[in-house]
């Protein structure tokens, strides 16, 4: 097994301080080096301040999310050369791209298992918020704002090795005119929350990563909005109709097996909506037991 490094980027995309970019310094201490078994690589020096939404690339706080992608991926570029794991903790799914374009620099390309309430394919125009943790998906596909594919050394997982599983938000993005997985071609997977609990999460999320390994070094994202908000209320964009723990536990499980992982990375929770910590400690029960 590779050595975990553990690595803090605390990034929140709406441009205000606190938020899901304390996220990092939470985990930590409740334990998560322990539960991952990991080193502690230390926090990227990234954030982002700019509240204003840049009328070219349709960004809020664009140099900063820029700056930020190009540290992101040099790190994680630089990890996975050296043969590490990297468990990247963000902040919020901005995280991504960065994270994904640092794979494909040290191993030339990369899978990637999107596991999140949301699509993520919205860009620069679509987006009703303008923040980046709407659009990490269409960066990656080389289909987001241009100056952000750019930092990212343009498009850094192809669309037949991209995975999207447990969403939810389909009818939400179809109203605001999102891209859609399926005018993409080819199409990357697509596999609902409620496809998962029809063929069963485990099996189904099993399947799934086999097909991506087979092509590719396989990259994990956790965007914890997959959870349902009664299960998880401490994160920025709760819904309803989402995993339980015991469905999202079988996913990861399925994941982890796959002797291609290469590296992880986790968004959006939200320390500031979790007094009592009890989301971060169910979360970090679930990681340790799928370690």
């Amino acid at each position: 097994m590779a050595q975990v490094s553990f690595i803090g980027a605390p990034i929140d995309s709406v441009g205000r301080g606190g938020g899901a970019e304390l996220a990092p310094a939470a985990l930590r201490e409740l334990g998560i080096l322990e539960a991952l078994g990991a080193e502690d690589a230390g926090d990227l020096e990234v954030g982002v301040r700019d509240e204003k939404r840049d009328p070219e690339s349709g960004l809020i706080g664009a140099a900063e999310v820029l700056a930020a992608t190009a540290t992101i991926r040099a790190e994680v570029g630089a990890r996975v050369r050296d043969g590490e794991s990297p468990f990247l903790a963000g902040g919020c799914c901005s995280v991504l791209p960065g994270a994904l374009a640092g794979t494909r620099d040290a191993l030339g390309r990369v899978a990637l298992f999107h596991l999140d309430g949301h699509l993520d394919l919205y860009d620069g125009e679509t987006s009703p918020t303008g923040e980046a943790a709407d659009m990490p998906i269409s960066v990656a596909l080389g289909l987001g704002p241009a100056a952000w594919v750019t930092a990212a050394g343009g498009a850094s997982v192809a669309p037949e090795r991209t995975a999207l599983v447990g969403f939810r938000d389909k009818a939400e993005s179809l109203e605001y005119g999102m891209r859609q997985p399926e005018s993409i071609e080819p199409a990357p997977v697509q596999r609902s929350a409620e496809d998962l609990r029809r063929a069963g999460p485990g099996p189904a999320a099993a399947a799934v990563a086999a097909t991506l390994a087979a092509q590719a070094p396989l990259w994990l994202h956790l965007d914890v909005d997959v959870l349902d908000q009664e299960v998880f209320p401490a994160t920025d964009y709760p819904m309803p109709g989402g995993l339980d723990w015991e469905q999202a536990g079988a996913v990861l499980a399925a994941v982890r097996a796959s002797t291609r992982l290469v590296g992880v990375s986790l968004g959006c929770y939200n320390p500031a909506k979790d007094a009592d910590r009890a989301c971060g400690r169910a979360l970090l029960d679930t990681l340790r037991e799928v370690r």
